[in-house]
């Protein structure tokens, strides 16, 4: 019987919080084609004479905020995340990073050396971007092809609309919100630009990123983030039975002056106060393990803007991380891949 086995992917991140490393990181991170896709010589001036004489330093300051002992959070987490998946299973698991020195190669290779001949690859991104899910798989891909040849590997598609994944995340919200008394929780979700949507468009003509193109039925909507991460929302408030009105969708980490998904989660977390938002709380589903964008972004940075314009009260609602409702809701897709294969 052919072995198997499980390869995780997320993001990835710096070695320490070293401008050095940082530098590094940026650079392997800036320079995929499907994070800034302007031609090659484009993206070499603008990262290599520009961003990255500039951004590292400021990166660095980020990271440091919020370090742990152990590591990076979104290692430290993704490695807890891993370990207890491999307690669930029989099969061999490995975690490996789309930048960084946690890499992919390294990662099939754990697995090859365990005698795994067929991977399950699931790349910890709920919803579809070219940034994201795409570099991912590509890469994998790539990887998998050019030193593994021999090996079968299966792509766990994205679940921003999985009932399991929605269950996890509705039971993680209703948790942290138990002893918060909220009057509006805002779903903040990664940004990209808006060309990566009309890019990722397959029928080449349905996105046109207005108000109507997300909820009219479409084969686009199989690669359209935007659309997904409103899915992703509706599917938890209905799960949750929110009040309309008392929840909004927005955009974080913009990059660079073009125009981005809106509206941006910086400018909703200036303006809610002065809406009559006094007590909010912030919820990132893009995210399954919180890292710079989550812990630093929103928990530190987006508290103080949201005070600091009139709100009383923020909670950052912690990602579903290691928690077990999610570690129970992954192994049991990767039950039904086994499964399948029988």
């Amino acid at each position: 019987m052919t072995k198997k086995g499980v390869l995780l992917i997320n993001l990835g991140s710096p070695d320490s919080t070293k401008i050095k490393d940082v530098k590094k990181y940026l650079d392997e991170f800036l320079m995929d084609e499907r994070v800034i896709d302007i031609p090659y010589w484009k993206r070499f001036l603008l990262i290599k004479g520009i961003i990255l004489n500039t951004r590292p330093k400021k990166s660095a300051k980020a990271y440091k905020k919020i370090w742990l002992k152990e590591g990076s959070p979104l290692v430290v987490i993704s490695k807890r995340f891993k370990e207890k998946i491999t307690k669930k299973l029989h099969i061999p698991v490995a975690l490996g990073m789309r930048y960084g020195s946690m890499s992919i190669k390294k990662a099939i290779q754990e697995l090859v050396n365990e005698g795994v001949e067929e991977i399950l690859l699931i790349p910890l991104y709920p919803h579809y971007a070219m940034s994201s899910y795409e570099t991912v798989v590509e890469k994998t891909k790539t990887i998998n092809s050019k030193f593994f040849p021999t090996i079968k590997m299966d792509i766990l598609p994205v679940f921003y609309n999985n009932d399991g994944y929605i269950k996890a995340m509705s039971n993680n919200l209703k948790h942290h919100l138990k002893d918060f008394d909220y009057d509006h929780i805002l779903f903040s979700y990664h940004g990209i630009p808006e060309r990566h949507i009309l890019k990722s468009d397959t029928t080449k003509s349905h996105c046109k990123i207005d108000g109507s193109c997300c909820i009219t039925p479409s084969k686009a909507h199989q690669t359209c983030y935007r659309h997904q991460c409103f899915e992703t929302t509706k599917s938890i408030v209905e799960s949750l039975k929110l009040k309309k009105g008392s929840y909004s969708n927005s955009f974080q980490s913009r990059l660079l002056k073009d125009p981005w998904l809106k509206p941006y989660t910086d400018f909703e977390l200036k303006s809610l106060p002065k809406e009559g938002v006094k007590n909010l709380a912030v919820i990132t589903p893009a995210f399954v393990a919180d890292c710079l964008e989550t812990l630093e972004e929103i928990a530190i940075e987006g508290k103080i803007q949201f005070l600091e314009n009139g709100g009383n009260n923020f909670k950052h609602i912690p990602c579903l991380n290691d928690n077990d409702t999610w570690v129970s809701t992954v192994t049991k897709w990767i039950g039904q891949w086994e499964e399948s294969k029988l």
